[in-house]
């Protein structure tokens, strides 16, 4: 009989890390290394803070500098917009291993006589990711060459060998572009960049805003399709793969007794286990109440304490224990009733001193 062949591993697409919580999960490693990735959204979605990080987690944590070219901001208001984030961008530009450029385009200034390109941003650009050895590039946001200059046919025609330009220099780009009505950016920059396109998206129901972020296109890998939700807070963007959790831990061996000697012989003979959620199902009369009693009480080890919480109920369910366990209620009645009627600890042997008044 043949043997069968054993299955050799796909290679896999070089990517970049981009370093934030989340994301990498997500895209299965990063960004695809030396090729373009577009991340589009409407404003105040998060593009270009997610573009910086992208950059200072490449400068900080994986060794590869990288070049930040803005059009909007100016070098002076985008260092002290992420300082927020707790990121020290003087720092890093002293060290060599980032470097701002910010690109002044103004409408107004410019006029139009014949024929042009784009030459100007390709040495600029050029002498920027030559000066620190730049690995990754953001271009944020090129929305604002449209704006500028009115010619959008050499503009789109410059624009396609600009991104050829950056594959053929091995940079990992983020280009940000804003989020359009008939097209995923407005002015379809997603034709050009067609390696990988990631689409923010912030929501507002019921007066509570959700950010989200979804992998809409991610050529030559697998990845997450779904929407995803993340936050912006001090330490940067954390990203929630909800539907990618993997249950790859390894299972706690300890147990803890219930109390309940035949339900810890039928759990093994050792009980449950450790920091565990469980249900206690039945309709009425069916004992449960007594049942959670029995593993509050005598379920507890000795020296730790456990919580009681009764979301409904009556009275006469902390009665029907005391019934059953007169010493419980004798230690109850000696401690006197708990503060709070939501909220009892309970210690070893002491039993359940939770009380409801619904």
């Amino acid at each position: 009989m043949a043997k069968r062949k054993s299955q050799q591993p796909n290679p896999t697409l070089p990517k970049a890390l981009t370093g934030i919580s989340g994301l990498d999960e997500i895209t299965g490693g990063g960004f695809p290394a030396g090729r373009p990735t577009l991340v589009c959204g409407s404003a105040g979605s998060g593009k270009t803070m997610l573009a910086m990080e992208f950059l200072v987690h490449g400068a900080m944590e994986f060794g590869e500098p990288g070049v930040f070219v803005m059009f909007e901001e100016n070098a002076e208001e985008l260092t002290a917009n992420v300082r927020s984030l707790g990121f020290d961008l003087t720092k890093l530009l002293a060290q060599n291993k980032l470097r701002l450029e910010h690109v002044h385009i103004e409408r107004s200034e410019i006029e139009e006589t014949g024929e042009y390109d784009l030459e100007g941003l390709f040495i600029r650009l050029g002498h920027a990711i030559d000066s620190i050895g730049a690995k990754r590039v953001v271009l944020d946001t090129l929305e604002a060459l449209f704006a500028g200059l009115p010619n959008h046919s050499i503009l789109r025609a410059e624009l396609r060998r600009l991104f050829r330009w950056l594959k053929n220099r091995g940079m990992t780009a983020v280009i940000t572009g804003e989020r359009g009505e008939a097209s995923l950016t407005r002015y379809g920059l997603e034709e050009y960049v067609a390696d990988c396109v990631i689409i923010l998206d912030q929501r507002i129901r019921d007066q509570i805003s959700t950010r989200r972020l979804r992998v809409l296109k991610y050529r030559g890998t697998a990845h997450g399709m779904n929407e995803y939700p993340f936050l912006i807070g001090e330490r940067g963007l954390s990203v929630l793969p909800i539907s990618s959790l993997r249950l790859d831990h390894a299972a706690p061996a300890q147990r803890v007794p219930t109390g309940i000697a035949r339900l810890d012989e039928m759990l093994g003979g050792q009980g449950g286990l450790p920091r565990q959620q469980r249900a206690h199902l039945g309709g009425a009369g069916h004992g449960e109440e007594q049942h959670r009693g029995e593993i509050r009480g005598d379920g507890v080890p000795a020296g730790r304490t456990r919580a009681a919480f009764r979301l409904r109920g009556k009275r006469h369910a902390d009665r029907a224990q005391h019934a059953l366990h007169p010493d419980r209620a004798r230690e109850v009645g000696k401690k006197g009733p708990p503060a709070n009627p939501l909220f009892a600890p309970v210690a070893a042997g002491a039993g359940a001193a939770s009380r409801d008044d619904a």
